[in-house]
């Protein structure tokens, strides 16, 4: 996990650096910088009320704004009626105080990110944030979100891309609250870092899943790419409108290699689904074109896109150089 977060950690530097010069080979695309050069960033406070250790140091950017699914949820799905929880063991056995409703054994990437960013603590979730612990950041993320609304309902309540955005608008009035004005809340926002990673689930947990959904006799993986960006672009314009501007956005990853797509789709549960990887294609092709036209047309826009499908190609073809060696036997895709 350290190359694939310190290939992360790199894109994001950019972000602050606020540089328009990018070159880290195929790991990011959509990378032309348009607009004036927004306020240089200042050393903010090191706040982010999570319950992880502290790190020390004051912060490299003010905040850290997180939206996602469960990739980085790190416990707002822990009071809903949903199966897409993960506040109980064996979640959380290896993180400080055990399970918090982080999708994994111990850090997720957003905790390493607020680390290397200089944070005291791990961005809180929405739902533990409040008063001026919100001036450090907030992590929006809800395990099984969308960009649709409807993706992921199978398993119960979860709160979609626009059920975070909404959210996000309520802490956007409280940070006018707390400094005073909008117009000092928008130069403040305007200095923090935003990461969105919303789509997997919009095939893992819709779009690939006939027997509960019907967009795939609805559209084909063209139309459905087209369909999904259409709507993430108003999305992520409200965003915009609500003072984000250093915007990293993740792509879709290689679902097609996922252990329910093996085990649904593949012919010997080795070779990755390719009309599922194809169709995710698509679908970052179309999000790497709105990166530029984001930077192209909005004012002060710093938009990157992660190359999330390629990081996890690279991740299964050099497995030991993460340090894993029990992947010998797969086959990733050569795409």
């Amino acid at each position: 996990m350290a190359g694939e977060l310190m290939k992360i950690w790199g894109v994001l530097f950019v972000l602050i650096l606020g540089s328009s010069v990018l070159n880290l080979n195929t790991l990011v695309m959509g990378q032309r910088f348009g607009g004036r050069r927004g306020p240089r960033f200042g050393r903010g406070p090191g706040i982010g009320g999570g319950r992880g250790p502290g790190f020390g140091g004051g912060s490299q950017v003010p905040c850290y704004f997180i939206f996602g699914d469960s990739l980085v949820d790190n416990g707002n799905n822990n009071n809903i009626a949903s199966l897409a929880r993960a506040n109980y063991l064996p979640y959380g056995i290896d993180f400080r105080g055990g399970p918090t409703g982080r999708f994994s054994n111990g850090l997720t990437t957003v905790d390493v990110i607020a680390q290397q960013l200089g944070f005291n603590n791990f961005i809180p979730p929405y739902t533990q944030a409040s008063g001026r612990t919100i001036l450090g950041g907030v992590n929006y993320a809800s395990a099984a979100a969308g960009i649709r609304d409807e993706t992921g309902q199978q398993l119960g309540d979860r709160i979609a891309f626009n059920g975070q955005l909404r959210n996000y608008q309520n802490t956007v009035s409280q940070v006018v609250n707390i400094l005073g004005d909008e117009d000092t809340a928008a130069n403040y926002l305007s200095r923090c870092i935003y990461t969105v990673g919303l789509g997997n689930n919009d095939y893992l947990n819709n779009y690939f899943m006939p027997q509960t959904y019907p967009t795939s006799r609805q559209y084909t993986p063209a139309q459905y790419a087209n369909v999904l960006i259409q709507q993430y672009t108003q999305q992520l314009r409200t965003l915009y409108n609500y003072g984000a501007r250093k915007v990293a956005l993740i792509g879709v990853g290689q679902i097609g290699c996922s252990p329910n797509s093996l085990a649904q789709g593949s012919p010997d549960g080795r070779q990755c689904v390719e009309r599922i990887n194809s169709a995710c294609r698509l679908f970052n092709d179309r999000l790497i074109n709105l990166v530029d036209s984001f930077n192209n047309n909005l004012p002060d826009a710093k938009f990157i896109y992660i190359n999330a499908y390629g990081i996890f190609n690279d991740i299964l073809r050099s497995s030991a150089s993460y340090g894993n060696n029990q992947l010998h036997s797969f086959e990733p895709l050569t795409t």
